[in-house]
This record gives structure tokens, sequence and C-alpha cells, in this order.
């Protein structure tokens, strides 16, 4: 089973990028299962109802979402109303937020699949145990369901590898998302967890992860509020393609893939 993890998808032209590359990208490597973080498709801060059904017309199966699923105001009911959608949020935000974090579905194939997401702790808000709600959620998926994918929207690279060891074996793979720059660390665990810690940002790379440099540096220098602005240039897609066994669940490979 042949599984695509598109990384964050930032504000239009990392919307744009994945209409006009992903029906190419399907018709070379056919995946099983299409996932993507959307959390950031909204101008770079947040997602609106309008941009899931968007993402979700172009063939992606599961959003998830990181810290920025609050950013806009008119999600929150969405996510209350759809309480079984398929834009998941952080499953360690405290009980009372709406929504959800984690999703079960079916490939057009018939093949049962469970998507888990998590945000880390480290240098983020202070929210619930992301291994422990890794540990509740995965005794939510029915053990026949094998192929379970996580994504852990976080900003520390030990937080990200440490669940990668700890879910070892437990899930397919352990993605990770949230700092826009693609790691080099892709690999298969001994258990049978693929693994990375960041697939890297889905948007323009002539920028400060998605946003317009000028703007950026001149808050580092002066410290004082400033208006993001997206930025246009070098636009690529960003995302790893994990193979594995849908009958046992194990990862036997994940590779980085990029697009412009």
């Amino acid at each position: 089973m042949k599984i695509l993890f598109i990384g964050d998808i930032f504000g239009q032209p990392g919307r744009t990028i994945v209409k006009d590359a992903l029906p190419k990208l399907v018709e070379e490597i056919s995946p099983d299962l299409i996932l993507a973080n959307g959390e950031n498709a909204a101008a770079g801060f947040g997602i609106t109802p309008p941009l899931v059904e968007e993402l979700l017309d172009v063939g992606i199966s599961v959003l998830t979402s990181g810290n920025h699923i609050w950013d806009k105001k008119e999600i929150i009911p969405y996510l209350s109303e759809h309480a079984d959608g398929r834009l998941l949020r952080p499953a360690n935000y405290p009980g009372a937020a709406p929504g959800h974090g984690l999703y079960r579905g079916k490939t057009r194939t018939g093949i049962d699949y469970a998507v888990l997401n998590l945000q880390g702790r480290v240098f983020m808000p202070s929210i619930d145990c992301p291994f422990r709600a890794a540990d509740a959620l995965l005794a939510q998926v029915p053990p026949e369901v094998r192929i379970r994918i996580v994504d852990v929207h976080a900003e520390a690279t030990s937080e990200k590898l440490s669940l990668g060891w700890y879910l070892d074996g437990r899930v397919t793979s352990v993605i990770g998302t949230h700092t826009h720059i693609p790691t080099a660390d892709e690999t298969v665990l001994p258990q049978g967890t693929a693994y990375i810690t960041d697939v890297g940002m889905t948007g323009p790379y002539d920028s400060v992860i998605g946003m317009e440099k000028g703007t950026v540096i001149q808050k580092f220098l002066s410290q004082l509020p400033a208006r993001f602005e997206v930025a246009k240039g070098d636009v690529r897609l960003c995302a790893v393609l994990v193979d594995a066994d849908a009958e046992t669940g194990r990862a036997s490979s994940i590779e980085r893939i990029v697009r412009k």
C-alpha cells in the first residue's frame, strides 16, 4: 500500500501547486491514500471551511492540522458540526475543544486505515501529553486496522524523534510537520514504523518559512509588530511516500518527494 503525505500547505501558492502537481504525481506513483497537513492553507494562518472542501476535492482523503487550527474563527463551528469529518485537530488539546484527532476510513480498494493527529509541547502551547494521547487513540483503533498514520506537529526534533521511537511497531508511520523545513532523516525504524522529523512545507521557499523575507527580517531587527504576507517565489510541493504492507501495517520504505 502506498501512502502519500503532503507537508504543510501554505497559503494560495501551496494550494495552487497541490492542484497543479497532484494529478501528475498520482499518475506517476498511484498512491492508495493521500493525506496532507492543511493548517496554514488560509494565507499562512489557519484554514476555513471552503478551503477544507477545496483541498478534499482534489483527492486528499484526510487533512491534519496543528497549533494554527484555531486561527480562523469560522473553523470552530465547522469542527463542532463535522465531528466525524476529515479535518483533524491535534488530539491532545483538552477534551472540551471542538473536533477530534482520530479518523478511521477505507481506501477505494477497501483497506482500513486510521489517521492520528498529535501536537508537541516543547516550545509550543501547553496542552495534554502527546505520548499518552497516542496511547489513548491507539486503544480506540481496532486491531484489524493495521494501517495507522500519525502526524506529529511539533517544534522540537527531540520530541518528534522520541514519539517515533515510542510508537515504533505500533503504527505504520510517524510524520513530523510544523517547522516547514524538510529534513533528510527519513528511515524505517526497527519495528517497521516509517519516520521523518519534518516533511517540509508545500508553498513558497523564497521566503522565511512561507512569509515575505523583508517583513520577517525587519521584525527580528525591530521587535515591533508586523503584518506578514505570504511569499510567492520558488513554490514547491513537499511530501513523503510510504510503502507499507496492508496486512501487517509495517512500512517497507519512506521516500521524500519534491515537485516544483
